[in-house]
């Protein structure tokens, strides 16, 4: 499937998931959805990182995924996170997922057990061969312990259904062998907001972003340009937006990014162990980062 077949293209944002005592916040999950979409957002990722899936049993999960269908209504697409280091789990979640309505998935590559090259490739086939919806693949060596090669991408690319890989290696090196490697037959998207406008120059075809929780629409207008060539108005609005990406990332995500959204009042500043809430002085310099990018008001309380 080519690049220019791959339904995914532009910013797309990588949700939080609201909590409000113990449980998942559904009411806030409407509210931050409806934002997303009123901003320019091209589609809802549910259930990633960002999303906490980690701390999700399988029933809110799934229920998750069906409020965010639900309350896009078609008006965007719904890339189901879905991805485990079981590939039985994956497959019950992806199936899962398509039968919410859900447009895509985005599986992570299998984590902790550390597959091979061949491990890996056999995963990602048996949950493509086991649903019908395009899948993303989702390399992020720094929270699995193990890289999806570019070798493994390219025999990937040969699977009717799997049409993009998310790159979150912080390399353009790496950008640059996938896009000569995989040419058409594989999109890049990009999973680190500051490398986005370098890669999409390189060939990335959007972005999937945790910034676009705190500031919808300039990721959005970023993101646009970017894909137009606009390269002057793309560099000026990178530039005012990296201090913010950069403060999401001052601890574990998404720690920050729900600490941003509950500054905003979207949602409680709530996470699950062992992940505990924003320590004071990365807050701090979070709500002036806010501050400096127009997506909070001055005197706003971290």
């Amino acid at each position: 499937m080519s690049q220019t077949k791959c339904p995914f293209t532009g910013s797309m944002v990588a949700v939080v998931t609201p909590f409000r005592d113990g449980k998942v916040d559904f009411t806030a999950l409407d509210v931050l959805v409806e934002r997303q979409i009123v901003a320019g957002q091209k589609a809802i990722v549910p259930c990633g990182s960002t999303g906490e899936s980690a701390t999700l049993t399988h029933d809110e999960h799934a229920q998750v995924i069906e409020a965010v269908v639900a309350k896009a209504d078609g008006r965007v697409s719904v890339i189901a996170g879905t991805g485990s280091n079981a590939t039985a789990e994956a497959i019950d979640l992806t199936r899962a997922a398509e039968s919410a309505g859900a447009d895509g998935a985005l599986l992570i590559s299998p984590y902790y057990n550390k597959p091979t090259q061949d491990g890996i490739y056999e995963h990602y086939r048996a949950v493509a061969e086991a649903v019908q919806i395009p899948l993303i693949t989702y390399n992020i060596p720094g929270r699995t312990g193990s890289t999806i090669e570019t070798s493994t991408l390219l025999r990937l690319s040969d699977i009717d259904n799997i049409v993009a890989v998310k790159e979150a290696t912080g390399s353009l090196d790496r950008v640059m062998d996938v896009v000569a490697a995989c040419g058409d037959k594989l999109a890049v998207l990009s999973g680190d907001d500051p490398l986005t406008l370098p890669m999409i120059s390189l060939g990335a075809v959007g972005l999937i972003s945790t910034t676009a929780n705190v500031a919808p629409r300039e990721i959005a207008e970023l993101t646009e340009l970017a894909l137009e060539g606009r390269t002057a108005e793309a560099s000026a609005l990178h530039y005012r937006l990296l201090p913010l990406m950069r403060a999401l990332f001052l601890e574990t995500n998404p720690i920050p990014v729900k600490a941003a959204v509950a500054m905003l009042g979207l949602c409680e500043d709530e996470l699950r162990l062992p992940l505990l809430t924003m320590s004071a002085e990365p807050r701090a310099i979070l709500l002036s980062a806010m501050e400096r990018a127009g997506v909070a008001s001055a005197g706003a309380t971290p």
